[in-house]
């Protein structure tokens, strides 16, 4: 819905979007639905509606789920539709109403904090800020971080990195192109996968030699398994890599740069008993995680490259001319 600008919004002939909102007083139950294109209009239309008295103005807008000041029009255009505010008129101090202005699906035990979820918001942030302090590091995150990155809200990520909405969205794509390709490489590899078992089993029709082989290699597997069960308590892996190298297709694309060289330094057969796999496969899918290991390094020594020489093409004129004049310098 659009609606040109009339008093105390935007300026005549602007054109402004209006954002659905709900509006209600502090300690009430009671919430009004508002459509309002800044937050000017909004602190207008919540005076009107919640019948504040103009002797108690200013009016501070809050979030009403934790009491967030909103006192800046960009992070409010940011914020989704429907949103809950609350109106505190003066000096009114803001307190958390478990009602919610009458909703069902808020309650006291809902508020109550969530060990997980609370969890997954530190670890986003915390990926955040690994991501504001090197963009490169995209190359190396697990395809667990980038997820929880491109399902943070826009607005909360765009304050964590101290960038506006519209490059955090722009950045949340990227991150999802990434996980698109790495999704597209497993595919490949599945689809590849499948290609090579259906000639093992074709070949294994055709000649009763290649199954004898096949027998016999299972035996010296399960010797190897047997010998190797010595030793699987030197696996150290955490549980979470454990779980991607049993569950996902071509897991090297789903952990983390530093899982992965973790799962290269592990005894092959050590990690063939904790893993319950022959040490043939074992070893296959530690050399495709070293493989990716060493392309995610390359592709991060390349961008580092790219920096270094946009940096100097960059650099003002008289930086880069100054070494010239000291090479002409008779003395």
């Amino acid at each position: 819905m659009e609606v040109t600008g009339d008093a105390g919004a935007p300026e005549s002939g602007d054109i402004w979007t209006l954002k659905p909102c709900l509006l209600r007083r502090n300690h009430s139950r009671e919430q009004h639905g508002v459509a309002a294109s800044c937050l000017e209009d909004l602190r207008s239309k919540a005076c009107d509606i919640l019948a504040i008295d103009k002797s108690l103005t200013p009016v501070t807008l809050v979030l009403a789920e934790d009491g967030t000041i909103v006192d800046d029009d960009d992070y409010f255009l940011c914020l989704p539709s429907n949103t809950k505010f609350v109106a505190l008129a003066n000096n009114e101090k803001w307190a958390y109403n478990n009602s919610d202005g009458g909703t069902a699906w808020i309650s006291q035990e809902s508020f109550d904090v969530d060990e997980t979820d609370w969890g997954a918001g530190l670890k986003w942030k915390n990926v955040a800020r690994q991501l504001k302090e090197d963009l490169s590091s995209i190359i190396l995150l697990s395809e667990e971080d980038l997820q929880m990155l491109v399902d943070a809200p826009c607005a909360d990520l765009a304050q964590e990195l101290h960038q506006s909405c519209a490059t955090v969205q722009q950045l949340q794509h990227t991150l999802q192109q990434v996980l698109d390709q790495r999704e597209e490489v497993r595919q490949s590899k599945q689809l590849l996968q499948l290609y090579l078992e259906a000639l093992e089993k074709e070949g294994s029709l055709l000649s009763k030699q290649e199954e004898s082989k096949a027998a016999l290699g299972e035996e010296a597997d399960a010797v190897d398994t047997g010998i190797s069960r010595e030793t699987s308590s030197d696996v150290t892996l955490a549980s979470h890599i454990l779980t991607a190298l049993r569950e996902k297709p071509a897991p090297e694309l789903s952990l983390s740069s530093q899982d992965l060289e973790l799962v290269t330094r592990e005894d092959p057969k050590a990690l063939a008993v904790t893993l319950n796999w022959d040490v043939r496969k074992t070893e296959t899918v530690q050399e495709a995680c070293e493989r990716e290991l060493a392309l995610r390094l390359q592709q991060i020594q390349s961008l580092h490259s790219l920096r270094s020489i946009s940096a100097r093409k960059a650099s003002p004129p008289g930086e880069r001319q100054n070494p010239k004049r000291a090479k002409q310098d008779p003395t």
